[in-house]
């Protein structure tokens, strides 16, 4: 029995030596067959697994690189980078089989960027180079990282970028000043431009809706013209009926007298003729026909005078042919 209890003192004592609990940001390697496989089991025996961190490194690269012309730039980096758990053979190869693989391989990386950094620069005149650019072209070629590192680029960014030579740096900043100022001018220049050319057309667009506003007014104008000169020649047409008929009316009444020449006493003329005879100065009576006591120097009463007596004879005389 003894030696029973001291086996299993032993089996617990050498599990309690041995293995250990995986963490949540630990990654638990182990080679079989000359592979590299992952543990996923919570214990793992620590002298037979390589245990690697998850968690990212960060780190900060101060590159001295030159221009065209040798000229120095300096350039500072910032670097967060994790392990890739696709490629786990690479990162083991470049950091070899222990804790610090990760740390190493991307040391080994940081030192591939600087040469892209460098070999990108000796391309560019000093004028010619800007934070963005170089960030864009280490966009480009950290790719390469995943598959030949074993490690993952989370972010890249450049601090700053600056020109060792501070006279050459004030030139480039008097230049840099100088065409934003007439970039500015440019854009001020173009903006009133464009204002100008919306004022005019603005103003285009306003004498064309007044021109059509003229237009309209002349269309109605010549519209209200016709109809008064519509209205004219109805009225026109209608004085012109009227007056027939009343010329009508009057042949008529011309007839009817010349028929009936008795009927001339009871005209509103004969009536107004007595009438004035009666303010003549030695007028007596309207009646009388003899007209030897009415004064000469009346024309008109002698005229209606004259006409009257040869009204009666004739009137007479037809009676007498009548019979």
């Amino acid at each position: 029995m003894l030696w029973l209890l001291a086996i299993i003192v032993v089996v617990i004592f050498f599990f309690l030596y041995e293995f250990r609990l995986r963490k949540p940001d630990q990654l638990v390697l182990y080679e079989s067959n000359s592979k590299i496989g992952k543990r996923k089991t919570k214990f793992y025996p620590r002298h037979f697994s390589l245990v690697l961190p998850k968690t990212t490194y960060s780190s900060e690269l101060e590159i001295d690189a030159t221009a065209k012309g040798n000229l120095e730039v300096k350039i500072k980096l910032n670097l967060v980078a994790s392990l890739s758990e696709k490629n786990i053979e690479s990162l083991i190869k470049i950091g070899g089989w222990n804790k610090n693989a990760v740390t190493k391989s991307i040391k080994e990386f940081e030192t591939i960027i600087e040469g892209f950094v460098k070999d990108f620069t000796d391309k560019f005149a000093i004028e010619e180079l800007s934070s963005e650019k170089i960030l864009n072209h280490l966009s480009d070629k950290i790719e390469i990282s995943k598959e030949k590192y074993g490690v993952e680029i989370n972010s890249i960014s450049i601090k700053s970028f600056e020109i060792a030579d501070s006279k050459i740096a004030e030139a480039i900043k008097q230049q840099e000043s100088a065409r934003i100022l007439e970039q500015t001018e440019l854009l001020n220049q173009k903006a009133r431009i464009t204002a100008a050319k919306a004022k005019l057309k603005a103003d285009e667009e306003i004498a064309l809706l007044e021109n059509e506003l003229e237009l309209k007014k002349l269309e109605l104008k010549k519209k209200e013209i016709e109809k008064e000169f519509q209205l004219a020649d109805k009225k026109t047409e209608e004085e012109l009926k009227r007056k027939k008929l009343n010329l009508e009316f009057e042949k008529e009444e011309l007839a009817m007298l010349k028929n009936n020449p008795e009927l001339l006493l009871l005209s509103p003329q004969a009536a107004k003729l007595a009438e004035a005879s009666q303010s003549l100065k030695n007028a007596k009576t309207v009646v009388n026909l003899s007209g030897n006591e009415l004064s000469q120097g009346s024309d008109l009463l002698s005229l209606f005078q004259n006409f009257l007596e040869k009204t009666f004879n004739n009137s007479k005389q037809e009676n007498k042919n009548s019979k």
